[in-house]
């Protein structure tokens, strides 16, 4: 939703009365490569049930054993959120009966969850937002239902996959910053290296938990949950979609019910799934096969050491420190590795700015065209950061740098070698340069006369003329300096 169009939303929304309340539970998978409580791979494009055992599809008589690194990924994904780690949380079973959970039960935490009491603030159409954590707590995953016509198919390889469920604290108001949050969340694990963050693939998906009320009333209305929904976009347009429809509803005296309702892309609405239960209709109770989880201070400090500099403090780095505009920070440290790619061509460089511009409009836009990503650019960092050395040692004009790029995305290449093999090398030799002028302006009387009399617009004109004599491989600077000398003297 555009700056413009969330404005107008808001507006329509105080001047019928209303408020939003809105939540969002982010159901973040594990970059594991095992399942929770067993050995099964968590390979995303294994042929149906391929990736399944015993343990995975609840046997009789099998027991799970916890995976040690999603435990420490939820440590530090917590850790990162702001939130307290418990020293002690609690395996529970979340009891109810869906075709894709194989054991009857999800095992899951309830009232003593690994990570509790954070907030992340983010910037939202200009303004900073900040949204506190409830908790995060791990569990397993269920299997995935393909229904077809009277047949539903089952497929089990996603049970037990471990997830970090990171519950917020309804202090969202707008569309825009619960995407705005689902985004944050998602760069956050992404920089940890805990979830590969993939929408597509299921990677990270979210539940919206909306609600109205009328301005200034104390009570939240009755929540509506809107189930697994995992694109930006279609966080946003549920949302605005949901909050209209309870708005309507409560303007004809029509009572919400608390349910469980999907959202229909194509249709852009949402429809009813269930009615939603309560925590009580869950009959949690501690997993009798499962320790409680015990996390020294010793653990949590080395977890800390091991977090990577998070994107808002890394942004406000290369603020302070490279003098690179909001705008340009925030892009830069949009994901972990195109920060890398940025700080290891500033390094080869030293001039940060020229880094920015290059990658930002030049790399970036080859590699959208392209559909790749920073990792899949053909032109390294360091060959990089060579070219623009080459532009501020004078040895190519930026003109002939932006043909050598071209040549480096297609091959590959180191920017000397091209430079070398195709005698792009600049020209700064005065007499040199000073002869090609005089030609020149031999050839052009007419307009030198007219320079000459008042009309100094024609001086593009000329340095035009040069840099085309010179194939571009001329030193700018010096060219008008010397064209200035020769016109005006």
């Amino acid at each position: 939703m555009s700056s413009a169009t969330q404005t107008a939303f808001m507006k329509s929304l105080q001047q019928r009365g209303y408020e939003a309340v809105i939540g969002l539970e982010i159901h973040v998978q594990l970059k594991t490569q095992s399942k929770m409580f067993c050995a099964d791979s968590t390979q995303f494009d294994a042929a149906d049930n391929e990736n399944t055992s015993p343990v995975s599809v609840g046997m009789p008589g099998t027991l799970p054993v916890v995976n040690k690194l999603a435990i420490e990924y939820s440590i530090k994904t917590g850790l990162a959120l702001g939130c307290q780690i418990r020293s002690k949380s609690v395996f529970s079973r979340k009891n109810y009966f869906y075709p894709d959970l194989p054991k009857g039960y999800q095992i899951s935490q309830y009232d003593l969850p690994i990570c509790e009491k954070g907030k992340i603030s983010f910037v939202v159409d200009g303004y900073e937002k900040t949204v506190g954590i409830t908790r995060a707590h791990m569990e397993e995953d269920a299997g995935k239902s393909n229904h077809h016509g009277d047949c539903t198919l089952l497929n089990y390889n996603r049970a037990g996959i471990p997830l970090l469920e990171v519950v917020s604290e309804p202090d969202i108001r707008t569309p825009t910053e619960a995407a705005e949050y689902v985004r944050t969340i998602r760069q956050i694990a992404r920089y940890l290296d805990v979830c590969d963050g993939n929408l597509e693939e299921g990677s990270l998906r979210c539940d919206c938990n909306v609600s109205v009320r009328k301005i200034g009333a104390p009570e939240f209305g009755t929540k509506v949950e809107i189930k697994n929904i995992n694109s930006f976009r279609f966080v946003e347009k549920a949302i605005e979609y949901e909050i209209e429809r309870q708005i309507d509803f409560v303007d004809r005296g029509e009572k919400i019910i608390q349910e469980t309702r999907l959202y229909d892309p194509d249709k852009n609405r949402t429809f009813s799934m269930r009615k939603k239960e309560d925590a009580q209709d869950y009959r949690y109770f501690p997993d009798p096969d499962l320790q409680p989880i015990i996390v020294t201070a010793e653990m949590i400090q080395k977890l800390k050491s091991e977090l990577p500099e998070l994107p808002r403090a890394r942004a406000e780095r290369f603020k302070k420190e490279h003098g690179l505009p909001e705008h340009d920070a925030a892009v830069l440290t949009n994901e972990k590795e195109l920060a890398d790619y940025y700080e290891a061509t500033a390094a080869v460089c030293k001039n940060h700015k020229a880094s920015s511009n290059w990658i930002m409009t030049d790399v970036l836009r080859e590699l959208n065209q392209a559909q790749k990503n920073i990792l899949q650019c053909p032109i390294k960092a360091f060959d990089l950061g060579n070219l623009i050395q080459m532009i501020d040692g004078n040895t190519i004009s930026g003109k002939i740098a932006k043909t050598v790029f071209v040549e480096m995305w297609k091959t590959g290449d180191a920017p000397d070698k091209i430079v070398k093999e195709k005698g792009l090398t600049q020209i700064t030799d005065n007499s040199a340069i000073e002869k090609i002028i005089d030609d020149v302006l031999a050839q052009s009387a007419p307009q030198v006369a007219d320079y000459r009399s008042g009309k100094t617009k024609l001086f593009g004109f000329f340095v035009g003329a040069v840099m085309k004599a010179t194939k571009g491989q001329a030193n700018p600077d010096l060219v008008n300096k010397l064209l200035q000398d020769k016109l005006n003297g």
